[in-house]
């Protein structure tokens, strides 16, 4: 299913399909399963075509466009990490896949629910600029959209019928 778009200044849409193999509402067996199924594509719709920019990656979550748009970063949730696709190797066809970050967990416990919500926002070098945390998840748990708009973070759940919204004005910055 596809999961997260973005448009780019000369009107290509780049976006990221979670899984290839298991729709919205079994997400989950996506991770049970444990392989990748995930994929980054490049709509252009002057030629109206869809091309598979990178595949096999690991629920393939968000996508952000940099800010000069000379490259991509996607989100493979069950990998814990952020890629990035260099857009200058698409039109020849080389794999420009890299590292940008890394997270030391994604469950922390097993043994029983667990709801928290964290939503991290990385800068280009891959450290992180600011973390917001709902360690208990008493606001929202299982954060799976963000999107700051207006000094507002909006939090969307897979798990919630409502969107979150957060003051960034006020809030803590590491």
């Amino acid at each position: 299913f596809a999961d997260d778009v973005i448009e780019a200044s000369d009107g290509n849409l780049y976006f990221s399909v979670a899984s290839t193999k298991f729709e919205l509402h079994n997400w989950y067996l996506d991770v049970l399963e444990g392989k990748p199924h995930g994929q980054l594509l490049k709509y252009d719709p002057s030629s109206t075509e869809t091309s598979i920019l990178l595949d096999g990656l690991c629920f393939a979550n968000g996508v952000a466009l940099s800010r000069d748009q000379d490259y991509l970063v996607v989100c493979e949730t069950w990998n814990r990490r952020l890629t990035s696709e260099g857009l200058e190797f698409v039109h020849t066809s080389k794999a420009s896949k890299h590292l940008v970050a890394t997270f030391p967990k994604l469950i922390e416990k097993v043994n029983g629910v667990y709801r928290k919500a964290t939503v991290v926002n990385v800068a280009v070098d891959g450290k992180i600029i600011r973390r917001f945390d709902d360690p208990n998840g008493k606001v929202i748990s299982f954060v799976t959209a963000a999107m700051e708009f207006e000094d507002h973070l909006y939090l969307g759940s897979l798990n919630s019928n409502f969107v979150g919204k957060l003051p960034l004005k006020d809030s803590y910055n590491l």
